[in-house]
């Protein structure tokens, strides 16, 4: 009765449909609600599906896309809910479809009465097709206007890497990092060593997850520097080393990404100075005493 569920989009540039809340680099499709519910449909859940749709309607929908890839079987009271909803969406000029579910589910819409979905063209095999059916091809159109051409491999390659994160803790990606570095700081009173306090759990971590890492190092200069016996200009100076390692990554590695990645060192710098003024200014001398 508490089934997983979600809102799809978009990452500009890309094919694959991915859970909105993943973060802000996932963009809706204009005018369409994509709506993935994970459980099978009976009466004690399919209330939820449709109070979930319902309240997600906008002036502007043209279009409903169930993904019910996760659905394996549909019983009689949630087979009327789903008539009721059809209609009702129907009503208000807005398409409602059903997609990406096993073949057996059709079997199942037929007996329960709600073949004419199927042959009115909106149980369709994918999201995709279900699209094509509206006259919407790719590259999608995103909410908001945001831009969405296509991507070269390698850009997609690297903007999947840049929000692991994100991936991983979702909303709650900024606290899950500053607690990763007070764990990874306690470490470092035992073992004395920095090198493993540059990665921490994340010996792995891309360049951009990275730098993000090393500027929320930064805000922590001054307790590194108590617990190492090292003092600030030194400590400074190995984060502006580790630093440049990770440019050097990024332009060999990704040289497409090098002047998004010079942008957002930008805001991330803006953040510490904002934060930790004392600690921005130790590392803006370091880099003008090197230039």
């Amino acid at each position: 009765s508490k089934p997983s569920r979600c809102f799809l989009g978009i990452q500009p540039g890309h094919r694959h449909f991915r859970d909105l809340n993943e973060g802000s680099q996932i963009h809706a499709i204009e005018g369409v609600i994509i709506y993935r519910f994970s459980s099978n449909l009976f009466f004690g859940n399919i209330q939820v599906l449709q109070r979930d749709i319902e309240d997600s309607i906008k002036p502007y929908t043209k279009a409903v896309i169930l993904d019910a890839g996760g659905v394996g079987s549909i019983d009689i009271t949630a087979a009327d809910r789903l008539a009721m909803l059809y209609k009702s969406l129907e009503d208000k000029g807005i398409r409602f479809y059903m997609t990406e579910h096993i073949a057996k589910i059709n079997e199942q819409l037929r007996t329960l009465g709600l073949g004419y979905m199927i042959e009115e063209g909106r149980v369709r095999r994918t999201i995709h097709i279900a699209l094509k059916d509206m006259g919407i091809a790719r590259p999608y159109p995103l909410e908001g206007g945001v831009e969405n051409q296509e991507r070269s491999a390698s850009r997609k390659r690297a903007d999947n890497k840049v929000q692991e994160f994100v991936w991983a803790y979702g909303a709650e990606s900024e606290e899950q990092i500053e607690k990763q570095i007070v764990l990874q700081i306690q470490q470092l009173k035992k073992t004395g060593d920095m090198e493993k306090l540059f990665h921490g759990s994340w010996s792995h971590m891309d360049a951009f997850d990275e730098d993000e890492w090393l500027e929320h190092l930064e805000e922590h200069l001054k307790e590194i520097v108590n617990i190492s016996g090292k003092d600030e200009k030194t400590i400074a100076e190995r984060f502006e080393k580790h630093r440049e390692e990770i440019h050097r990554r990024i332009r060999d590695e990704h040289p497409e990404m090098a002047e998004r990645f010079k942008e957002r060192r930008h805001i991330l710098d803006e953040h510490l100075k904002e934060k930790h003024p004392e600690v921005f200014k130790l590392i803006e001398n370091l880099r003008e005493n090197q230039n």
